[in-house]
């Protein structure tokens, strides 16, 4: 925060201004989870690689179906063909092609977070890329968390017309928003073979709102 003259006249009288930074934070349960999690294949024949991938990943949509999760709620999002090589005496040797197959897992019940990455290794899945857990709708909670701002800005600028002996107008000048980051929590999961029971604690998300405001006084 600093305090500053402005340039501005009333009246002919000059004006001082308070400028002030404010922020207000809010925390909230996450209402839907994303997980990436898919398959990665390799041998020396392209088509074998696929085969094998391909038949994975539709035993682990099957499997994520039968349990309730509706097939809109999944979709790919990588898939990618790469040659992998050795090096032998400085010489790039062909070794395998390796085929990544990367699906979304979109739910609105969280709970059913470990339950589907469970699912999705016992039948084939070999790599989970992330589980992001979000907010379907923040902006109600954006906007708690803007007035949370204001009031901030607002104390802080009074506190320092106080401590000066002087009166403050209540309504700011001006107002600027700034930045703030999305309200998503992400996690990393290793996948190291079958897995049972695995759970996942999403925690809170901070709705967070920053604003600059300029306050005058005298």
């Amino acid at each position: 925060m600093n305090l500053q003259p402005s340039n501005r006249t009333n009246n002919h009288q000059q004006e001082n201004t308070i400028k002030v930074m404010g922020e207000g934070v809010l925390s909230a349960q996450p209402n839907q989870v994303k997980i990436t999690i898919g398959v990665k294949t390799e041998n020396p024949s392209v088509s074998k690689a696929q085969t094998e991938n391909t038949q994975a990943i539709n035993n682990i949509m099957s499997a994520l179906m039968q349990m309730g999760v509706p097939q809109r709620a999944i979709q790919t999002v990588v898939y990618q063909i790469e040659p992998q090589y050795d090096y032998v005496d400085g010489t790039q040797v062909f070794r395998t092609y390796l085929i990544t197959h990367l699906l979304q897992v979109e739910l609105d019940d969280i709970s059913m977070a470990g339950a589907v990455i469970d699912q999705a290794v016992e039948n084939g899945a070999n790599f989970v890329s992330s589980v992001q857990f979000s907010l379907k709708d923040e902006s109600s909670l954006q906007n708690e968390a803007l007035t949370l701002a204001v009031h901030n800005a607002r104390e802080k600028a009074q506190a320092i017309a106080n401590s000066l002996s002087v009166p403050m107008k209540s309504l700011p000048i001006w107002i600027k928003e700034l930045s703030y980051n999305d309200p998503v929590r992400f996690y990393q999961v290793a996948v190291y073979g079958a897995s049972s029971d695995t759970s996942i604690q999403p925690g809170l998300i901070e709705i967070r709102a920053q604003i600059e405001a300029l306050f005058e006084f005298g």
